[in-house]
């Protein structure tokens, strides 16, 4: 049996989750987040601290940090939290993908495109062992090539492939992005069984609703999300793409992914001893 705890972090209305398998009080947590202030680049591990701090308290033993993509919306704490806990770091195996679609656009000598920053890449159907429980992978790509679901139980944890539904869905506008295979990744998910629970990876808080959630269900998601329900891939794909093309581009896309492909961590430091994130002009 697992008990799940969900962390809200308000700056980039992302969630967190701790996943505690009851008998052996082994855990997991996925897509951490780290504290960025972009106008000073300023880096905090506050809000990490706080869920570490939690798990200590309740005597788990973290075995995993894993993150559903490489995000575009805040900074992973999954490196932090490795060497903070001793936990192993893990992701989709795709993001080699992409590595390679954005080493380049940041100049990004140090970045192995082969996922090597990690400690596991997984595929369609790899499990991952948490105490007496066990993850199952399903490779959900659209949003980005990488985006994996985390199946546990009767919960999945979908990233930014799903929100909650009177939300809709993700983007598939970034490089390596596609809306009809991420049309295709959301029927596999909604074709698990109505009771099936849904973590989404981020609340955007509508207009008419007063407060964030992070979970729905399956059959919630079939009856009512304003994206999917009742809709055909064709329309689907012609909504995504009209939509995508009106959005900004996110506030913290740029560094977010130059620590992400890095799987959390800074890039090295220059001759004077300091760190520095880029701003590729004219890339994204």
């Amino acid at each position: 049996m697992i008990e799940i705890d969900a962390h809200f972090d308000e700056a980039t209305n992302t969630v967190t989750y701790v996943i505690e398998d009851v008998a052996t009080k082994e855990a997991a947590l996925i897509d951490p987040v780290l504290d960025y202030e972009p106008h000073r680049a300023s880096l905090r591990t506050t809000s990490i601290d706080g869920v570490l701090e939690e798990i200590r308290d309740r005597g788990l033993t973290l075995r995993w940090v894993l993150d559903t993509h490489a995000h575009a919306d805040h900074l992973s704490a999954a490196d932090y939290v490795r060497e903070q806990t001793g936990a192993r770091m893990g992701i989709g195996a795709k993001i080699t993908e992409v590595q390679k679609l954005f080493r380049p656009v940041f100049n990004a000598g140090d970045v192995c495109d082969r996922g090597a920053v990690f400690d596991a890449l997984f595929s369609e159907g790899d499990e991952i062992s948490v105490g007496e429980s066990t993850i199952r992978v399903i490779h959900t790509p659209g949003h980005t090539p990488a985006c994996v679901t985390y199946l546990i139980e009767d919960a999945a944890f979908v990233g930014d492939t799903l929100f909650m539904p009177d939300y809709g869905t993700a983007r598939a506008d970034f490089p390596g992005g596609d809306a009809r295979t991420l049309y295709q990744s959301i029927q596999k998910i909604l074709s698990r069984p109505p009771e099936t629970r849904i973590f989404v990876g981020h609340d955007y808080l509508p207009a008419t609703r007063s407060a964030v959630a992070w979970e729905s269900t399956v059959g919630e998601q079939l009856a009512s999300n304003i994206h999917v329900s009742d809709t055909s891939e064709d329309a689907f794909v012609a909504m995504r793409e009209a939509r995508d093309e009106t959005l900004a581009a996110p506030r913290l896309i740029l560094p977010s992914l130059q620590v992400n492909i890095r799987g959390g961590a800074l890039p090295p430091a220059e001759q004077d001893g300091h760190t520095y994130l880029k701003l590729p002009i004219n890339r994204i």
